[in-house]
């Protein structure tokens, strides 16, 4: 197994709430302790702005150590535990044994589609503990964006058409292409996302998620059928049509 310290974490994060960034994010204790790197964006366009950004720069770090290390990428409404940093490094030495090609790791993710879609991930969500029965680590087609992170060497982006949604998906789907893995490992952490997990959605987050479902779904048209967290999309319109279903309230 490769040896924890060998493991180089960075992080990042884009925010758009100073409040909720303060009382979850930067309380995290591996964050307060000052042994971390955390890059914070506010104000960005898409998440690509901050993410590849900062992955630009550590790519281009003399540091070898730094260039060959990873990118965690986490919301500002996540809280990382005491040690987080360190079991996520051992999580991720362990997946490394298994999955030579490892390229993004998440916290929560799907591997396959539709009625063979099976979730994996360990994670308190809006206070809501989500433990799957799939064993960690495992391989993913879809990851949620909570929290993922990139092998910085790996030359993968972000794609900033997307936005703020699917582009974790993108991600997974993108390595794949080239030959990559990504999984899921154990690596509890606490979501504390205020938008609701089931019914109607503001007509504002509403109109974000379509923008960058429409571009998704064109994007990997070819790929589809496509499970994510969140939604099933078997051909384009899909996410439209499953927003259209659950109601639209006023922003």
């Amino acid at each position: 197994m490769i040896p924890t310290e060998h493991i180089a974490l960075s992080f990042v994060s884009c925010a758009s709430n100073w409040e909720v960034l303060s009382q979850r994010l930067l309380t995290s204790p591996c964050l307060q302790a000052g042994g971390q790197s955390l890059a914070v964006h506010f104000n960005s366009l898409s998440a690509a702005d901050g993410f590849n950004a900062t992955l630009s720069s550590l790519s281009g770090a003399a540091d070898g150590a730094t260039a060959s290390g990873w990118l965690v990428w986490v919301h500002q409404d996540v809280f990382l535990p005491a040690a987080w940093d360190t079991r996520f490094k051992l999580a991720l030495a362990q997946a490394l044994q298994h999955f030579a090609q490892l390229a993004v790791v998440g916290v929560y993710g799907v591997t396959g589609s539709g009625t063979q879609a099976r979730r994996s991930g360990h994670v308190l969500d809006r206070g809501v503990l989500l433990q799957e029965a799939a064993a960690l680590p495992c391989l993913v087609d879809s990851l949620d964006e909570l929290l993922l992170a990139v092998r910085v060497d790996s030359g993968l982006r972000m794609d900033p058409t997307l936005g703020f949604d699917f582009y974790g998906t993108d991600l997974v789907m993108q390595a794949q292409q080239r030959g990559l893995q990504c999984a899921v490992v154990d690596a509890y952490c606490e979501h504390w996302a205020t938008t609701p997990a089931s019914g109607a959605i503001s007509s504002t987050l509403a109109q974000r998620i379509q923008s960058s479902a429409a571009v998704f779904e064109r994007k990997w048209a070819q790929r589809l059928p496509v499970s994510t967290p969140c939604f099933e999309i078997n051909k384009v319109g899909d996410v439209a049509a499953f927003i259209a279903s659950v109601g639209v309230t006023p922003p």
